[in-house]
C-alpha cells in the first residue's frame, strides 16, 4: 500500500536528525502543538514534547526528519525494539508478539507542508526502513481526539488494537501493521 500511496509524492530524503535540526524540529512541534489546540486535541498541550525530548532523541539516535532540499519539513522518533507504553494493551489485543516492530512516535508536519501527503511519506519510508531490516510489524499510537493521524493510519493499512496509556497516563488508540 505504501508504494503505491506514495509514487505520486516527490522524492523526500529521511535521515536521522542532528543538533543542527533542533531548532527546526522544534518549530515543527510548536506548529503541530499549536494546531491541536485549535482543533481541540488534547494531545502536546502539557508541554510534551519539548526541548529536551528533541535533544534527547538526538541522543539516542531515534530523531528523524524528512527533508526537501535542506528544509526540515517533518520529524519523528523511529524506535527499533520494544516500547514499555505497549506492553499492555486494552480492550483488544496486538496482532503480533514480541519486540520485533518499529514505533513512530512524536511525527509532525511543519505548517507549509501540512496536507500535501509528507505524514503518509514518513510513514511509508520508515515502513520502508522496518522492512529491510526484516522487522516483523509496525506500531503506533494517537489520541482518540486525533482524526488526521487515525485517518492516515487507516489508509495505510494500519488496525487499530485497542488501547494503551502513555508515560503521564493518558488513553492512546493503538495501531499495528503486519510486515512480514
Amino acid at each position: 500500500r505504501c508504494v503505491a500511496l506514495c509514487v505520486s509524492l516527490r522524492v523526500m530524503q529521511l535521515r536521522k536528525s542532528t543538533y543542527d535540526d533542533v531548532e527546526s524540529v522544534c518549530r515543527i512541534i510548536g506548529q503541530a502543538q499549536s494546531q491541536m489546540r485549535r482543533l481541540g486535541i488534547d494531545q502536546w498541550q502539557n508541554g510534551y514534547p519539548d526541548r529536551n525530548s528533541v535533544l534527547a532523541d538526538v541522543e539516542a539516535g531515534v530523531g528523524y526528519v524528512m527533508c526537501e532540499a535542506d528544509t526540515v519539513i517533518a520529524c519523528g522518533a523511529v524506535i527499533f525494539g520494544a516500547d514499555p507504553n505497549y506492553a499492555r494493551i486494552e480492550e483488544g489485543e496486538w496482532i503480533t508478539e514480541g519486540s520485533d516492530y518499529v514505533v513512530v512516535h512524536r511525527l509532525a508536519v511543519a505548517d507549509g507542508f501540512k496536507h500535501r501527503g509528507m505524514a503518509t511519506r514518513f510513514m511509508c519510508q520508515v515502513e520502508e526502513m522496518a522492512r529491510m531490516r526484516g522487522t516483523g510489524s509496525f506500531r503506533i499510537d494517537t489520541h482518540r481526539d486525533n482524526l488526521y493521524m487515525q485517518s492516515m493510519l487507516d489508509t495505510l493499512g494500519f488496525t487499530c488494537c485497542g488501547v494503551i496509556y502513555v508515560s503521564d497516563g493518558t488513553p492512546r488508540r493503538a495501531y499495528e501493521k503486519v510486515l512480514r
